[in-house]
């Protein structure tokens, strides 16, 4: 009872006994999420409220001994906030610092917490462990997509790269793609690539192969569906680069991360899908023509396709038209689909909410106390 404030935290090992991991049912809640994009049931930050979030940047060297320095890629904070409307009805924000130097010291390359506020007091509900949550919710995006781009019967998977998202997004084409039982994932190191094989096969075995190959093609070639999952960068010139003759009439690739492809066979042969396209206008905004590269994200690529006149704008395809029928998905066999995942703080929110829900439910948590009555009202 207010103005007493008390607040759950959720730990990682409370958010997995909450389900956290439970794959086939953050998809369903992804759904719902592009839904409530696509009607505009949400706001993120910036002034046109599609914001990815708030960043923050070293510099690469500074006068001042104890700043931070840019040390290479992913080297930064970002503060994530947004309302997600729909059966959600929640205010929250991810919170998270990244560095690649964590690997060193045993620890993810991104650490990330979540709090969820009540949307009218603001006052907190849940602070919760995230890497789990952004996680699989990323995971969850491309399932939807499968769900509804897949080629039917979809047999042969790719996954470029071998990491957390590589595995979160194969566990979403697994829910989407029952019939999957090939899987080919190339990677840039014998060690990440020799365990994500050894977890695939202990994972998932109606995988009857599973192989780790070394270059692009092989990865293309003949697979149904492909996850982008690798790392990115600001260097278009060293993204993953996928040639249309390489393309299996009738995929589906997703890129969650950075992958490019020749323009002309993109406007031409492929439709283009993106999860919210509110998002990657606002992107347009914040990385100036052009902005694929400043952004990793294929869907910058189709907007500068636009920019430059090589497609109109409504070629590309918000996901949310397909799911309410405003625009056909997969009208044929040989269709190609390239489909844009870029991740988004609502979709933290919502998978939150979820585990939040759950985790009163089960009695987990720790529940933590802001104050009696505040000081100073």
């Amino acid at each position: 009872m207010y103005p007493t404030i008390d607040f759950l935290f959720l730990s990682e090992e409370d958010m997995i006994k909450a389900g956290v991991k439970d794959m086939p049912a953050c998809i369903e809640a992804m759904e719902e999420v592009v839904k409530c994009l696509n009607t505009g049931d949400y706001v993120m930050g910036g002034e046109n409220h599609n914001s990815h979030g708030s960043q923050v940047s070293f510099p690469v060297t500074s006068p001042f001994p104890n700043m931070p320095k840019d040390e290479g890629d992913d080297r930064r904070f970002m503060a994530m906030p947004a309302y997600i409307g729909g059966p959600f009805d929640l205010m929250g924000m991810k919170w998270y610092g990244s560095n690649m130097a964590n690997k060193a010291l045993g620890l993810p390359r991104s650490i990330l917490t979540v709090m969820l506020n009540d949307k009218s007091t603001g006052a907190p509900l849940c602070l919760m462990s995230a890497n789990l949550l952004s996680a699989y919710r990323t995971g969850a995006i491309p399932g939807v997509g499968a769900k509804y781009l897949a080629p039917k019967g979809a047999k042969i998977c790719g996954i470029c790269g071998p990491g957390v998202m590589g595995k979160t997004s194969l566990a979403a084409l697994v829910a989407t793609c029952p019939e999957l039982d090939t899987l080919k994932v190339k990677g840039r190191g014998a060690k990440f690539l020799e365990a994500f094989v050894a977890y695939v096969k202990e994972t998932y075995p109606q995988f009857k192969t599973v192989q780790a190959v070394e270059t692009v093609e092989e990865l293309v070639r003949d697979s149904d569906v492909l996850s982008f999952a690798n790392t990115g960068g600001t260097d278009p010139s060293k993204y993953p680069f996928v040639k249309g003759e390489w393309i299996k009439p009738g995929a589906l690739l997703i890129g969650l991360s950075a992958f490019d492809m020749d323009d002309n066979f993109l406007a031409k042969k492929c439709t283009m899908v993106v999860d919210n396209m509110g998002l990657y206008e606002a992107w347009e905004e914040e990385f100036p023509y052009p902005s694929f590269g400043a952004n990793n994200i294929i869907g910058s690529k189709f907007t500068d396709m636009a920019h430059d006149g090589k497609i109109k704008k409504s070629e590309i395809i918000d996901l949310g038209d397909i799911i309410y029928g405003k625009k056909p998905g997969r009208t044929s066999e040989d269709q190609i689909f390239v489909y844009s995942v870029g991740g988004m703080p609502v979709e933290d929110v919502a998978w939150g909410k979820i585990c939040y829900e759950k985790a009163k439910e089960l009695g987990l948590g720790t529940s933590l106390r802001l104050w009696d009555k505040p000081d100073m009202c």
